[in-house]
Order: C-alpha cells, then structure tokens, then sequence
C-alpha cells in the first residue's frame, strides 16, 4: 500500500505537478485504491494527492489484459531480463526488441472463444436468444 501511495504522490508532485487531473488506469488490485493515500499520509495531504487522481479500473475479468501481460512477460525475458547500463542503453534495447517483434508479426494464439466464456463466466456475459 505504502509503495502505491508514495508512487501516487510522486505522479502528483513531481511527474505531472501542472496537470488538473492525472487518469490513471489500473487493474482491481487491493493496494490501487485512494485508501492506500490514507494509510501513507495524514488526511489533508491525501486529500490533495487524491483530488487530482482519477482512477478507471480495468475489468476483473478482461481477458485482454493477459494477453497485454503475456506480451510484458516476453519483454521481460527477452530484453530486460540483464542489468543495463543506463538510460540509453535501455532505449536501444527496447527500439531492438520492437522493431524485431514487429518485424515477426508476433501474436498471441488465443483460444478461448466467446461461447467458452460465456459457460465459464455465466455470470458475467449476459444470456444470448437462440
């Protein structure tokens, strides 16, 4: 939670100090909430953190996200996964990985249909007349 809050206000003071609003999007987990403000600092200066936060959270069940995390999770492996030097190296890593990526076409085969979700997610997809 602390990690969150401190994350949040960093956002606020020092990344975007001029914006009104800072929209951030996020997943459902238990630490990304405004409470997390609350935990770290006194009430006045949550406050004034969280008024200029907007928070839209990511459905708990988008199954888009685990192809934007397995995509992540390849990054991770195949580009970030050494120390690198500094902020240069790094950006001709990640152009070296995009462009080969890229250059692949590289997708995810995703299999899961939408009759199969809505059989094992029957409570979240709405009833479709046949």
């Amino acid at each position: 939670m602390l990690d969150f809050a401190y994350q949040m206000k960093w956002l606020v003071d020092e990344q975007y100090p001029e914006a009104e609003v800072i929209r951030l999007v996020l997943d459902q987990l238990n630490t990304h909430k405004p409470a997390s403000l609350y935990e770290a600092f006194a009430p006045d200066e949550a406050r004034r953190i969280r008024r200029k936060l907007e928070f839209h959270f990511t459905p708990k069940h988008g199954s888009w996200l685990n192809m934007a995390e397995i995509e992540l999770s390849v990054l991770q492996r195949q580009c970030l996964a050494r120390r690198l030097s500094d902020v240069a190296t790094l950006a001709h890593h990640l152009t070296a990985y995009e462009e080969r990526r890229n250059s692949e076409q590289a997708t995810i085969d995703w299999r899961f249909t939408a009759p199969e979700a809505r059989i094992k997610l029957h409570r979240l997809y709405p009833s479709q007349p046949t």
